[in-house]
C-alpha cells in the first residue's frame, strides 16, 4: 500500500438550494519520500481535495489512508492524532502579526503541551534550517513574503510531520522568490524524507519539484502520470489546456 491512499473520494456540498458536486471518485496513490502534483484550473476542486486529505472538509464518501491508517474512519480524538503528522503551508503565510518569528513557529508546540523554553529552542533549529534563523526576533510585517512563507515552513517541521500539504502555497510570491520556497522543499523532502502533495495551478511548479502529477478538472481526474509524459505528451484536453501558451515542455 502506498503511504498515502485515495480511493473512491466524493465530496459534494448540499443547501436548501440544491447540491453541488466538488469531487467525484477521485482516486490517488502517493508513494512514501514522494512530490506529488494536483494540478487544474481555479474551480476544479484541488483546495477541497487537499482539505479532505486531513478532513478539513467532511469527504461525502470515500476512503483517505495514510501510512496504513483510514482516517475517514477516525473520531476526533485520534484525528487530532494524526492531524500533529500532517502539515499544511498556504498561499497566504497565517502568521500571527502581533507575534516575532519564533514564537509564531513554536507556538503549535506550545498549544499541544511542550514548555515554552523547550518550544522555543526547537523553533530557533527550525528557523535555522530554513534558512531565517536571523529573523526569529523580527515580526512578520518586517519579512518580505518569501522569508514569512519560510517562517510557515518552519513552523510546521516544528512537528515532526509525516506529510506536507501545500496548498497554493507560491502563489503569492514573484518567481525568484517561487524558485527559492521550491528548492527549500525539495530539500526538506530530501533531509527529512518529508512525503508533499502540492496543489497548484503552475505549470513551472510542476516542472521543478514534482515527480508525478494529476490533472483535476471539474472535480474529477482527467490525467495522472509522470511529469515528463504529461508535459510532453498530454491526452486530455485538461493538460493541454494547461500547457497552451506556455513553453513548459521538459526536454528529455
Amino acid at each position: 500500500m502506498a503511504f498515502l491512499e485515495i480511493r473512491n473520494l466524493c465530496k459534494e456540498y448540499r443547501s436548501d438550494k440544491g447540491s453541488l458536486k466538488a469531487l467525484s471518485d477521485i482516486s490517488l496513490s502517493v508513494e512514501k519520500g514522494e512530490i506529488f502534483a494536483v494540478i487544474g484550473l481555479s474551480g476544479a476542486g484541488k483546495s477541497t481535495l487537499v482539505r479532505c486529505i486531513n478532513r478539513l472538509e467532511e469527504p461525502t464518501s470515500g476512503t483517505i489512508t495514510i501510512d496504513g491508517r483510514d482516517i475517514t474512519a477516525m473520531n476526533a480524538a485520534e484525528l487530532r492524532r494524526e492531524r500533529k503528522k500532517i502539515g499544511m503551508i498556504f498561499q497566504h503565510f497565517n502568521l500571527l502579526m502581533q507575534k516575532n518569528i519564533l514564537d509564531n513557529a513554536a507556538l503549535p508546540l506550545i498549544l499541544s503541551g511542550v514548555k515554552k523554553k523547550e518550544a522555543r529552542r526547537i523553533a530557533l533549529e527550525n528557523l535555522r534550517a530554513v534558512g531565517i534563523e536571523d529573523k526569529a526576533y523580527s515580526y512578520p510585517a518586517q519579512l518580505s513574503g518569501g522569508q514569512q512563507q519560510r517562517a510557515a515552513i518552519a513552523r510546521v517541521l516544528c512537528s515532526k510531520p509525516d506529510l506536507l500539504l501545500c496548498d497554493e502555497a507560491t502563489s503569492a510570491l514573484d518567481p525568484q522568490t517561487t524558485q527559492q520556497i521550491l528548492d527549500l522543499l525539495k530539500d526538506i523532502n530530501s533531509r527529512y524524507g518529508i512525503t508533499i502533495v502540492m496543489i497548484t495551478h503552475s505549470m513551472s511548479v510542476v516542472k521543478s519539484i514534482c515527480s508525478r502529477v494529476a490533472v483535476l478538472d471539474g472535480g474529477v481526474i482527467a490525467e495522472e502520470g509522470p511529469v515528463n509524459r504529461i508535459f510532453t505528451s498530454p491526452r486530455s484536453y485538461s493538460a493541454k489546456r494547461l500547457l497552451i501558451g506556455t513553453d513548459e515542455r521538459i526536454v528529455i
